[in-house]
């Protein structure tokens, strides 16, 4: 009986796919390739399936579109444990010069090293495992596997974007994507946390799961949710060190995400905000709370967002209560006044490149303060004034960001600032507008790097 290792290239000649590198697990009885864009249709009244393979480690632009007939519907547990549904089809494999018929599962395994893991049901009867090595039926170099695949890379006509964020399914997202391929761009979701760096003077790296290396990228749109920014700054700079234009830098997303050093930014450049207090010792609270015109507040988190981690205190005894138990735990918070003519309502202008492409005005659901569409509040299309204009560009341009979501909220004094969102959502102002926002950041990309001006 012939032997295999640990890992082992297959090949797929009815898939159309040269050679494809898979874990060998006995462990695992199913079979899986990794697979996108998976679209089960109904052909001569049988069920079939067209899907996306994207099959070598290191190269996510060259893409195999497949079509086969389904042969199952397989529960199958993932690495996470959970339970899912997956497709089954079935083809034949070549390993060394055997060919076998398999069954082969269709599944996202873009966070995984290997793009496909080769199950006991294909190997069993037919191969021994030797774990201690790899590809004793045959190993194939770089060279030899560029030459197998050179007849499915295209040739370049738009930009390679990268969208570096954690959720591909987001709506905001999903339409960024949409939108660059649309401009006929080469688009790549790139998960922050599967990314690390090689920080070396002479060839630093950006790498991703399984060690792809992402040096090649013309431009990356940061969308960077708050618990990750420190990491997701940090791999900005990288890509900025290699040469990568970033539509919001490492240093305007740090600051724009700092609300005391952003309120110090705004003072400094007479910007005006809400009446807002910060102070590290309980002794000061009351005086804290006096400062801000007393109840009702609003208590803050330094890092909210989408209305979370913001309090409405009523009353001065309440507000001393909240802003005590937080410095009890050594959070650090801002209290802000409380803008009662408001009524709910706040604006959100959406800025690109210095100027106002959308606005939508917010307004809370009854019982509650926060404005926010994460909050239930409900959005409206509105005409924000000259002066509204004038400070969401302001605002902007202090943190030097490129694209921004403007929180504005109107007062007996005027418009304010509240806040500067380094990340800003589209599903809530382009449904409000009917703008096309995420095209509007793709056009933004392609002027600064004058692409086809």
């Amino acid at each position: 009986m012939n032997i295999i290792g640990s890992a082992e290239w297959c090949r797929f000649q009815e898939l159309g796919m040269p050679a494809v590198k898979a874990r060998v697990d006995s462990g695992a009885k199913t079979s899986t390739i990794q697979a996108d864009n998976i679209k089960p249709f109904v052909k001569d009244g049988q069920e079939w399936v067209k899907f996306e393979i994207n099959p070598i480690q290191d190269n996510r632009s060259i893409i195999i579109s497949c079509e086969k007939r389904i042969i199952a519907r397989k529960m199958i547990k993932n690495t996470s444990g959970i339970t899912e549904e997956r497709i089954a089809i079935r083809t034949s494999m070549q390993i060394g010069d055997q060919m076998h018929e398999i069954d082969l599962t269709l599944a996202d395994r873009n966070s995984m090293e290997f793009r496909m893991l080769l199950g006991r049901d294909a190997f069993k009867d037919r191969f021994l495992v030797d774990v201690s090595k790899e590809f004793v039926q045959g190993e194939i170099s770089d060279e030899e596997l560029n030459q197998l695949y050179k007849l499915f890379v295209k040739e370049k006509d738009g930009l390679r974007i990268g969208v570096l964020a954690s959720n591909p399914n987001l709506y905001s997202n999903k339409r960024i994507m949409e939108a660059g391929e649309a401009k006929g761009h080469e688009m790549v979701f790139l998960n922050v946390e599967h990314a690390y760096m090689k920080l070396d003077v002479h060839s630093p790296e950006i790498r991703y799961r399984g060690g792809n290396i992402l040096n090649q990228f013309d431009a990356i749109i940061p969308r960077i949710k708050p618990a990750v920014t420190f990491y997701g700054c940090a791999l900005l700079r990288q890509f900025k060190n290699l040469g990568v234009y970033c539509l919001n830098s490492a240093d305007a997303i740090s600051q724009s995400r700092d609300k005391l050093f952003a309120s110090l930014l705004f003072s400094e450049n007479d910007i005006n905000i809400p009446i807002t207090g910060f102070a590290k010792s309980p002794m000061d609270t009351k005086d804290l709370i006096r400062m801000v015109n007393g109840a009702p507040l609003i208590i803050k988190l330094l890092e909210s967002t989408q209305g979370r981690g913001v309090v409405l205190a009523e009353t001065n005894k309440a507000a001393e209560s909240v802003i005590n138990a937080f410095k009890s735990v050594k959070t650090n918070i801002l209290v802000q006044e409380f803008i009662k003519e408001a009524n709910g309502q706040d604006i959100r202008c959406f800025v690109v490149n210095g100027k106002v492409v959308a606005a939508m005005q917010r307004q809370a659901e009854k019982g509650e303060f926060r404005a926010n569409i994460h909050q239930g509040g409900s959005a409206s299309l509105i005409k924000i004034t000259a002066e509204e204009r004038k400070l969401a560009i302001k605002a902007t341009k202090t943190l030097n960001l490129a694209v921004a979501g403007v929180d504005i909220i109107r007062s007996n004094k005027g418009p304010l600032l509240l806040e500067v969102n380094s990340s800003p959502g589209l599903e809530g102002i382009e449904k409000a507008t009917g703008a096309d926002i995420a095209q509007t950041m793709i056009q933004a990309i392609e002027r600064k790097l004058k692409f086809n001006v």
